[in-house]
């Protein structure tokens, strides 16, 4: 089965234009089973930063339109755990309407003053705080949030760290069903990446 995995990716040594499109997302699904999870994140990765496709944060907004609840709260954790409490405030608008009202049992013991910019957001204090500062976002609570709002985090987040694109890379390397929604180009991007690795 190497081989023929090496085989396949070879066809993509070429970038996306040597990509036979109709053939792209059967090829993604072997390759995506059969090497190491790290170097489909690093071509998933490759994807996400390329010019050849949509920004990165338009990409992740897809993504999590895309996503299951436990995806979407999965891509929401990675995300805010890059992003400082000033920025977190600054996110207010996106943030405290879709998780304003959770703050019941959820509030848990964050003591996070400096998130005072997101207007009485009890509920994403409790999951950012949670005694330990480590983002625990719900899967309940990433439904409240639509992929616009994700859309604003992501392009904080990347402007705030942008090696967020690689942990978002190693994050849907375990999804690669859903990587196939971002369509054949970006597919093809991420199959060059994980040939051109190959080939080291």
């Amino acid at each position: 089965m190497a081989f023929d995995i090496g085989g396949m990716l070879q066809q993509y040594l070429g970038g996306a234009q040597s990509a036979n499109s109709g053939q792209v997302e059967q090829h993604f699904d072997e390759v995506a089973q059969n090497v190491p999870q790290e170097q489909v994140g690093s071509g998933i990765a490759e994807a996400l930063r390329s010019d050849q496709t949509p920004p990165f944060g338009q990409m992740v907004g897809q993504l999590f339109g895309n996503g299951d609840a436990q995806q979407r709260a999965g891509m929401l954790n990675q995300l805010i755990g890059s992003l400082g409490p000033g920025v977190l405030g600054a996110l207010g608008g996106a943030l405290g309407g879709a998780l304003g009202g959770r703050s019941g049992a959820q509030s848990g013991s964050g003591g996070l003053g400096g998130l005072g910019g997101l207007g009485g957001l009890g509920g994403l204090a409790g999951m950012l705080g949670g005694g330990n500062g480590t983002p625990v976002v719900t899967p309940e609570m990433a439904n409240q949030i639509d992929p616009a709002q994700v859309q604003e985090i992501a392009e904080r987040a990347q402007a705030q760290d942008p090696s967020i694109i690689d942990r978002m890379g190693n994050f849907y390397a375990a999804h690669p069903t859903l990587v196939k929604t971002l369509g054949s180009a970006a597919l093809a991007i991420a199959m060059s990446k994980m040939a051109q690795q190959r080939n080291r």
